[in-house]
Order: C-alpha cells, then structure tokens, then sequence
C-alpha cells in the first residue's frame, strides 16, 4: 500500500509540476520539501480507529478459528484413545472428519488473513487520499517544486538519506493541515523518540496454529 502511495505521488508531482528547467529560479535553487507518510499516518486519529477496527476483526477471527481447533483437538485426541476399538468403517469415518477439519482450519487461516488485509486497505484509502490532498495543498501554498517521501518503503533504502536541516521538511504544515499540532506530538513523544522513522501498524495475523495431522490409515 506505501508503495502504491509513494507510486502515485510521484506520478501526480510529475503530471502537475512543470518541467524542472522552466520553474528553476534565477537564482539556480529549487524548494525541494520532504516528508515522512508513515508517521503522518500514524498521527492521525483515524490511523488509531482504523487500528481498533482491525483488532476487533482480528480477534473475531481468532475465536472463531481457536473453536475449529479445539474441536479438532478434542476429536483428535477422542480417535487416539478410543481408536484400538474402533471397527475399520468407523476409524475411516472418525480419519476422515479429522482431515476436514485440518483442512478446514488451513483455509480459515488464509481466508483470516486476506480478510484482514482487505479491511486495511479499503479503511486506509480514504486515509491516503486525506493525505495526498494536504500534501498537494502544502506543497501549493509553500512553493515546493516537490515533497519526497522520506521512506522508500520495508527494505528499500529511504530516498532522502541526507538533510543539512530541518527547513524543507514539510512534516508539521502538513500534520497541521490536517488539522493536527506537532507541537503537541512532541511534548507527549518520549525522550529520544525519532518521530521520522515511526510507521503506521501493520495488520495484525491471525492465529496459524494448526492441529495435529490425523492419523494415516493403516
């Protein structure tokens, strides 16, 4: 999804901002601004309602999956204790019901898992889009020819790796824009937080806990 932000913001800067030579000023020097998306996310207090959401979901589905493996555990462990008098129809019946289920409880894992990330992506849509439009609007009214994202995104190499200072960073008009005060972020942030690095939460995995293999039929 960062990825697919940073994608479309860039193409959006170069679709809308004339070409480099012609907005250069006289006196050589472009107002290259930068910022960090994640941590503007992570600010906002839909960034936090659409975490609680995603818990909420999250913990729907691991009861539900957590009721399929303990009905499977309890079968499992009913076969090993009563299987030696079982005649051969009624093993292969109780070998089979043990299969379903463990099958069962493997596609529920899956279905958890790609239902949680549909429900981040379609809460942080309107997220992005609330962001995109502030920084469009910054980037307007403070003459920036460009605001870059700081981060490239998990495992990239982040695109600004230097800052002589904090005078392009675009960070707070845009939080305020949003109709957030820094100021306030600071006072309550840690000693020693570094606010640039801070991401927005990932959604949560379901539980991937999988009962025992039934018993192959002997």
């Amino acid at each position: 999804m960062k990825q697919k932000l940073i994608v479309f913001l860039v193409a959006m800067a170069m679709l809308s901002t004339p070409l480099l030579a012609q907005t250069t000023p006289a006196g050589g020097l472009t107002k290259i601004g930068y910022t960090n998306v994640d941590y503007v996310i992570s600010k906002l207090p839909e960034s936090k309602l659409m975490q609680n959401q995603i818990e909420v979901t999250k913990a729907q589905l691991d009861k539900a999956l957590g009721e399929t493996y303990k009905e499977a555990q309890e079968k499992y462990e009913a076969y090993q204790k009563n299987g030696p008098q079982m005649t051969d129809v009624i093993r292969a019946d109780k070998e089979k019901e043990l299969q379903n289920l463990q099958t069962r409880i493997t596609e529920m894992q899956t279905n958890a898992q790609q239902s949680l990330q549909a429900k981040q992506q379609t809460l942080l849509e309107p997220i992005l889009t609330k962001v995109n439009n502030a920084i469009q609007e910054v980037g307007k009214e403070s003459g920036f020819l460009y605001i870059l994202n700081m981060d490239a995104g998990q495992g990239t190499t982040p695109i600004i790796l230097f800052a002589a200072s904090e005078e392009n960073n675009a960070t707070n008009l845009i939080l305020r824009k949003l109709g957030v005060d820094p100021d306030k972020i600071e006072a309550a942030a840690p000693a020693g937080a570094k606010p640039a690095t801070t991401a927005t939460p990932a959604a949560a995995k379901p539980a991937t806990t999988a009962p025992a293999a039934a018993p192959k039929k002997k």
